[in-house]
């Protein structure tokens, strides 16, 4: 079974400093994944897949992996990228659900063995029933149709894919096609499906239920979503499959469960297997890979959003304190067990001067366990604070200047 020697599966070290800057990187910037300050106490499961990933999207670590950089063909998890940049045209209005297209003779090009929603050319189609179709359906005839109508050309739609790719950081793909059909110039890594993954489900929630769905009908032809997951583990609501004779059988399943302890808050989990031999393979491995990250690892809520750190004094304001926090919800994921490790360091400018405007960064929170540091968020202005009149200014200057001489 590959993999089942360490040698070739790893989780990341508990608390190693040669990290710490990228896990606090990874929580400044969320659109980054970030290797796990954490080494679960369990090793991960042996799997059959050439390579994978298990990454924890709430806390945006990867928890364990083997080969996540090993060059792959990503068959039909192309369409995640077609579907990004569909959602993103979606989002900014650029195409509308109830718009109406007549697919170009491009669509006949689609053979017979590939998944198709059957679509015909010149033929009046929804941009809703084509979403559907490439998602549920994985019809790689909507994709094409929704490739040109986003790029205006099928080429130059690829085009727009490799540029977000390398926005998003996903630094060893290249993509020659919308759909995944096999080419010497169409690869990617497990690693980088699993920072495109994370970020469509982050970047585009309206849109991502989508995923969710287990059949979809169209011109009287039912079809099933081909992620069997969707009907063994309620929890699982994606993501993609992908199956080519090169690529072997791959999956990207994600599940959200309940935070323990956190009665409004859920945890998110991704696992990319790559290049199984077998459909069935390609599910259980995923089935016991979520299953080990929800048990093997806790996720931490250190902050909420919004949420009153400290208040401090501040000179030269229209009031004489402010409130300090952060923008959004902050998680960390430890081995099981060993959350309350973790300890706050709040650090911020002295004296604080107005104005400062909200959502003003002051300052900084590291979260500290046993001496190292495994995260670095900014601390920000929660409120506005307006310099105040002239009377106040001069106050508080000779106030800074009696402190000083103290």
């Amino acid at each position: 079974m590959r993999f089942s020697n360490p040698g070739h599966s790893s989780s990341a070290s508990f608390i190693p400093q040669t990290v710490a800057s990228k896990l606090a990187l990874g929580l400044v910037l969320p659109a980054a994944l970030v290797a796990s300050s954490a080494f679960a106490q369990v090793p991960p499961p042996g799997v059959n897949a050439r390579s994978w990933v298990l990454v924890d999207a709430t806390s945006n670590q990867v928890l364990a992996s083997g080969n996540p950089d090993e060059r792959v063909e990503p068959a039909s998890l192309t369409k995640l990228m077609t579907a990004y940049l569909v959602f993103e045209a979606l989002a900014t209005k650029k195409i509308t659900m109830d718009q109406t297209i007549n697919p170009s003779e491009a669509v006949r090009r689609v053979k017979t063995d590939e998944s198709r929603m059957f679509i015909e050319a010149n033929k009046p189609v929804t941009v809703h029933d084509l979403v559907y179709g490439m998602i549920v359906q994985s019809g790689n005839d909507a994709a094409i149709a929704l490739a040109e109508l986003v790029g205006g050309s099928e080429s130059q739609f690829v085009n727009l894919m490799n540029a977000e790719a390398q926005k998003l950081g996903m630094t060893h793909t290249h993509f020659s096609d919308v759909n995944g059909m096999p080419d010497a110039q169409h690869y990617t890594t497990a690693g980088d499906l699993a920072i495109l993954s994370a970020r469509l489900i982050r970047d585009y929630p309206d849109y991502y239920n989508i995923f969710s769905v287990k059949e979809f009908t169209y011109n009287k032809i039912k079809q099933p979503n081909r992620n069997r997951l969707l009907w063994i583990d309620p929890t699982v609501d994606g993501l993609k499959t992908g199956h080519t004779q090169a690529a072997g059988y791959c999956l990207i399943a994600t599940a959200k469960r309940p935070l323990a302890g956190v009665p409004d808050a859920s945890r998110r989990l991704v696992t990319v297997m790559m290049g199984e031999q077998k459909e069935h393979d390609r599910v259980q491995d995923s089935l016991k890979m979520l299953n080990y990250g929800y048990s093997a690892y806790d996720a931490v809520r250190l902050y909420k959003a919004s949420q009153v750190i400290e208040t401090p004094r501040v000179y030269k304001g229209s009031q004489d304190t402010v409130k300090l926090g952060v923008k959004s919800d902050q998680y960390i994921t430890l081995p099981k067990g060993l959350g309350d490790k973790v300890k706050p360091q709040v650090e911020h400018a002295d004296p604080l001067i107005a104005p400062i405007t909200e959502g003003q960064q002051v300052g900084s929170v590291k979260f500290v366990a046993d001496g190292k540091t495994l995260a670095q968020v900014p601390l920000v202005a929660l409120q506005a604070v307006p310099q105040a009149g002239i009377v106040g200014r001069v106050w508080d200057s000779m106030m800074l200047m009696f402190n000083k001489k103290k």
